[in-house]
């Protein structure tokens, strides 16, 4: 068993040496500063945000992420910035990124609830892989025998609209460092773009209980296209609970796909508790129900938010999404 877990995460491995992934995350729909940097200033107060994952716990190699971010609003709220740095493993590779983001947030009508936002973000990726954690059946001789890296400056990109009900997003990253050649350093991954479109209601059910459903897509045109839908409650402005549904979808044709992929993936179970105004802190389950399900103990992954009151909200309701 343990042989045959250690090439699942070579497998894994071996796929990323061609092209960087971004991370995976299930909490996205609680700080869209992640995937999207027009979402900078949408909280309208000072918000502190970090997370951490570890994914396919039980399996050697398995990815681990974490993130720290905050953002705020400046120019009577028509400007937000936001500043993240993170943190990403996967086996022998290791992945640090930070980045400085800046969105100007129209105003789209009087009481400005309701506002369009365009973002960009620079910083830079160190990426990373430590050949002393290789162990190929035939040797490599290119093959690092220690830690190799390499800095790369990078971009992303992003729209994103939002109301008291209503929001919608979209964004790439990696727009930069797409273009700078990493090939001299043979085992590092080359990173290619990731495009996110994510949309969500919320309708009121009764009082005190909010349904919250929302949808996400995620492509790097090239592997398989990523599609999530997500369905959480709000109970008494004290508790988010819910779930998502994670699978693979054809949105147009990859001919050099494997053709006989399972389109199956993962459910999540998740929850946010607001214990006091200021904070928030929650909490995700992922389980396998693909090919996964009988080797991987799941994934689990917090996420904890502070807010510093520095105004009093312009909205009608508090910031939902």
């Amino acid at each position: 068993m343990r042989k045959f877990l250690t090439l699942i995460t070579l497998i894994l491995s071996t796929e990323l040496l061609f092209a960087q992934q971004d991370a995976q995350q299930s909490q996205y729909m609680f700080n869209g500063l992640y995937i999207n940097p027009a979402y900078a200033g949408y909280k309208e107060d000072l918000n502190l945000h970090s997370y951490y994952r570890s994914q396919w716990t039980g399996i050697a190699g398995s990815p681990v992420s974490m993130s720290i971010a905050i953002d705020a609003i400046a120019n009577d709220g028509n400007v937000g910035l936001a500043f993240q740095l993170s943190n990403d493993r996967l086996g022998a590779q290791s992945n640090i990124a930070g980045y400085a983001n800046y969105s100007y947030r129209i105003r789209m009508n009087a009481d400005a609830s309701s506002r369009l936002a365009f973002g960009f973000g620079i910083g830079a990726m160190q990426l990373g892989i430590n050949g002393a954690e290789l162990h190929p059946n035939d040797p490599e001789p290119t093959q690092p025998p220690g830690i190799q890296n390499v800095i790369v400056p990078d971009g992303r990109i992003g729209v994103y609209y939002s109301s008291n009900k209503f929001y919608a997003g979209l964004s790439g990253d990696n727009v930069i460092s797409q273009f700078i050649n990493v090939k001299n350093h043979s085992y590092i991954a080359q990173p290619k773009p990731h495009f996110y479109f994510t949309t969500g209601v919320l309708i009121p059910v009764s009082d005190g209980v909010i349904f919250k459903p929302s949808v996400l897509l995620k492509d790097d045109r090239g592997g398989p296209t990523s599609f999530d839908i997500n369905t959480f409650l709000l109970l008494g402005e004290k508790l988010w609970v819910g779930g998502s549904y994670r699978s693979r979808v054809n949105l147009y044709n990859k001919s050099y796909l494997q053709h006989d992929l399972s389109n199956l993936n993962s459910g999540v179970l998740a929850m946010e508790l607001l214990p006091i105004e200021n904070l928030r802190i929650g909490y995700a389950y992922d389980f396998s129900v693909g090919s996964l399900q009988s080797y991987s103990g799941g994934t689990h992954e917090l996420s904890i938010g502070y807010y510093f009151r520095t105004r009093r909200s312009r909205m009608l309701t508090p910031r939902y999404f």
